[in-house]
C-alpha cells in the first residue's frame, strides 16, 4: 500500500547471516532504545513474536500536562520505530510496516511483519552507528553555517518518511522567537506542567529523565528561546549565539495519531542524517505544546499543513565537548521476548 495508507514495505538490503529472525527482531528493538523521546521518557515497549515485532506505548500520567493529546509520545515512539526499521535493514531484513494495525488496541502503534532476507545496505549500517553517537546539545551552535547540501539531504530524509521540512527565513525566525517566548510564558504559569518538569529533571539513577549534566547551567542567549526546565543544569554554555543556526518546521498533511507516528519517523530520519553529516539538531517542542502557538505556526505554513515540531540545526561549537548521553532503561524493561522464549525459538 502507498504512503497514504497504513501498510508499507520497508526497503532494502543487508548481509546474509544465518542468525535466527527472532534474534534480529530482539536486537532491532534493543537498538531502538537509542531513539530520542520527550523528556527522555522512553515510552515505547516492544514485543518480539516468532515472525513479527510489535511496538506498543506506555502512557505515563506524568506527561499529562506536557502532552495531553499524546503527540510528543507518538513522535517518540515513531522515532523508535524508524530506529528499529533501520536496524533491521542493516542486518539484512526487509519487512512490512503496519501502523495503528488494530482499531480496538490504540496502544499498539505498529507491527513489523512479512520479514524476508535482502542484500546489504551500507548506508543503513552507517545510520545505526549514528544512533549510538546522536545526542541533544541545547547550547548555542558555532558561527559556521550549515552547508546547503546538508540541509537538502536532511529535508530529503524527512520527505522519504512522508513529511516535509520547511526552513524559515529571517522574518519567520523572528516570528518563531515571539511564539516560543509566548509559549514559555504560558507553560511557566501552569503549575502541573512545572511539577512534571520537576519529576523528569530529578530522575537520578532511574534510566529515564534529564540529568543535570545534559541541561545548560544558564539560559543560552539565543534569538529563539529554548525550554526553561525550571532548574539550572551543569552543562557549561559559553558566550555563543544562534546566528548561524537554521530553523526548520517539520510538518505534514494530517494531524492524527498515525501522522504523529510518521512525524517521529521523519524526526529520526532527519536527526540520523544530520548526525552523519556533522550537523547538530535540537527539537523545540514547547511551541507545539500550546494550542494557540501551534495554530500560529500553522500560519507560517500558509495553512497548507500541520506543524509537528520545530528543529534547530547548526554546527556544534568545536570549543565544547559534546554533552553526555541521557540514561537509558535496561533492554529487559522495554523488550518483551517471552513469546519466543516460551516457544523455544
Amino acid at each position: 500500500m502507498g504512503r497514504n495508507g497504513r501498510v508499507e514495505t520497508m526497503s532494502h538490503e543487508t548481509p546474509a547471516r544465518d542468525r535466527p529472525l527472532t534474534t534480529a527482531l530482539a536486537e532491532a528493538a534493543a537498538t531502538a532504545g537509542h531513539a530520542p523521546s520527550v523528556h527522555n521518557s522512553q515510552p515505547w515497549r516492544w514485543r518480539v513474536l516468532p515472525d513479527a515485532l510489535e511496538l506498543g506505548v506506555v502512557r505515563d500520567p506524568r506527561l499529562t500536562a506536557t502532552d495531553p493529546e499524546g503527540r510528543l509520545v507518538a513522535y517518540s515512539c515513531g522515532a523508535a520505530l524508524h530506529h528499529a526499521r533501520v536496524a533491521l535493514t542493516a542486518e539484512g531484513w526487509t519487512a512490512v510496516v503496519e501502523r495503528m494495525p488494530d482499531p480496538d488496541a490504540p496502544d499498539l502503534l505498529a507491527r513489523l511483519t512479512g520479514l524476508g532476507r535482502v542484500e546489504a545496505d551500507p548506508e543503513a549500517m552507517r545510520l545505526v552507528q549514528c544512533m549510538q553517537v546522536r545526542h541533544t546539545d541545547r547550547r548555542p551552535v558555532s558561527d559556521e553555517p550549515v552547508p546547503t547540501d546538508a540541509l537538502g539531504r536532511i529535508a530529503a530524509a524527512v520527505a522519504a518518511e512522508g513529511c516535509q521540512l520547511q526552513f524559515l527565513d529571517r522574518d519567520n525566525i523572528l516570528e518563531l522567537a515571539a511564539v516560543a517566548s509566548h509559549a514559555a510564558t504560558v507553560e511557566a504559569e501552569d503549575s502541573q506542567l512545572r511539577e512534571e518538569l520537576e519529576y523528569w529533571t530529578s530522575r537520578g539513577g532511574s534510566g529515564t529523565g534529564l540529568p543535570p549534566e545534559v541541561l545548560p547551567e544558564e539560559a543560552p542567549q539565543t534569538t529563539v528561546p529554548a525550554r526553561d526546565f525550571g532548574r539550572p543544569g551543569t552543562l557549561p554554555v559559553g558566550p555563543g549565539h544562534d546566528r548561524a543556526a537554521v530553523y526548520g518546521l517539520l510538518y505534514g498533511d494530517e494531524d492524527e495519531p498515525d501522522s504523529w507516528l510518521r512525524a517521529g519517523e521523519a524526526l529520526s530520519a532527519a536527526w540520523l542524517t544530520a548526525t552523519r553529516l556533522g550537523v547538530s539538531v535540537v527539537p523545540l517542542s514547547g511551541v507545539v505544546e500550546v494550542a494557540g502557538t501551534r495554530q500560529t505556526l500553522r500560519g507560517l505554513l500558509a495553512g497548507l499543513g500541520y506543524p509537528y515540531l520545530v528543529l534547530r540545526l547548526g554546527i556544534a561549537d568545536p570549543a565544547h565537548a559534546g554533552p553526555p548521553h541521557t540514561p537509558r532503561l535496561e533492554v529487559r524493561q522495554v523488550v518483551d521476548t517471552s513469546a519466543v522464549r516460551a516457544g523455544g525459538a
